[in-house]
């Protein structure tokens, strides 16, 4: 899997927007294999980009945050200055609303809470400005494409390897994000139904944290004052939820080598740098990989094929991904590997990429 932002950019660049297709479709047909563009005459002819961040409180939407300029100069993007809503979506919302008022005519953005946007979504869909959202699925609303990993794969994979390292017994903690949005209830439910279904010796405490690093360590620190015999925690988004969640385990003295009987496996969400070297120093046993560089690499993409009037169809992509159908629009679900003490150093992994 190619996930390093440098070896395909001019690739890319090259072969999809000359539209050099296994297989050209007319817009709003069936699925075609290969996922390629074709045209789209009633959509806009091109224009500028406008981009909202969601946050700065997340190492790894900073990273996110430092890969648009790079991926926008890389493919040619005609990127507006970006805004930033500090998970708030009324100040999504009114950035979006100054953004199109600025001349974007097209709209990429992280809604946090996946449900309050779509009546924003209604007015863009109004104008014609197509969105692409970035990590986030809208419950409702229209949307060009969505960059995004699978979020039920993240579950599943956490629930399997803390199954299998307790041995299918004992007790866990799965610090969830917020269930307003798509990504904390997919990353729950999986890990949830997994546990049910494969590790029905595994008891599961859920803490919903709402995405914040403070509420994650008071509600472990409880968790573990009632149940000191807790084996494993699953955090949502190693962004927020890894510096305090150590904290509380050092606090404890649990910071202990896999094969000490008091060591706690702990797994998380994201791939950012410190991830991977708690993964080596043997304070967290594994993380997956959310792609932080193709999250924006793909988002500027396509919103710059939305520019041009080009349209996708469902199916597999040329860059190990897959695009699937929604009801309010398609998900290009982009590649989020497990990584362990045995895998950490791979450099195609973006997180050993950043500086």
């Amino acid at each position: 899997m190619k996930i390093g932002p440098a070896a395909t950019g001019a690739a890319l660049l090259a072969i999809s927007f000359t539209l050099s297709a296994c297989g050209s479709s007319e817009p709003t047909t069936a699925a075609q294999p290969s996922g390629d563009a074709s045209a789209a005459p009633a959509a806009p002819a091109g224009g500028k980009v406008g981009i909202d961040f969601p946050r700065t409180d997340s190492d790894f939407w900073n990273s996110y945050n430092k890969y648009v300029p790079q991926m926008a100069a890389e493919l040619g993007v005609d990127l507006m200055p970006p805004t930033n809503s500090q998970n708030d979506v009324a100040k999504l919302v009114a950035n979006t609303q100054a953004l199109t008022g600025q001349g974007a005519k097209v709209i990429v953005m992280a809604p946090q809470d996946t449900g309050a946007i779509a009546s924003t979504l209604q007015t863009l869909e109004g104008k014609n400005i197509p969105v692409v959202t970035v990590d986030t699925r809208p419950d409702k609303g229209k949307v060009y494409m969505v960059v995004r990993a699978d979020n039920k794969a993240y579950g599943t994979q956490a629930c399997e390897f803390l199954g299998e390292k307790l041995g299918g017994k004992g007790k866990v903690v799965q610090l969830m994000g917020a269930l307003s949005s798509i990504n904390g209830r997919d990353r729950a439910e999986a890990f949830r139904g997994c546990m049910k279904d494969k590790f029905p010796g595994i008891t599961v405490f859920e803490e919903p944290t709402e995405w914040e690093g403070t509420k994650a360590a008071s509600m472990l620190q409880t968790r573990l004052e009632q149940h000191p015999d807790i084996k494993g925690v699953y955090m949502h988004a190693g962004g927020v939820h890894l510096a305090p969640t150590l904290q509380v385990l050092k606090a404890k003295g649990l910071i202990v080598p896999p094969e000490d009987p008091k060591h706690v496996f702990v797994v998380s969400n994201d791939g950012i740098p410190q991830e991977f070297e708690a993964i080596r120093k043997g304070e967290i046993d594994a993380t997956v990989s959310q792609p932080a560089d193709l999250y924006a690499k793909y988002a500027l993409f396509y919103a710059k094929a939305a520019a041009e009037g080009k349209t996708f169809q469902p199916g597999p992509t040329d860059h190990d991904s897959t695009i699937i159908q929604l009801p309010n629009g398609l998900e290009d679900q982009l590649p989020a590997p497990l990584v362990t003490k045995e895998n950490v150093d791979d450099q195609a992994l973006w997180g050993n990429q950043v500086k």
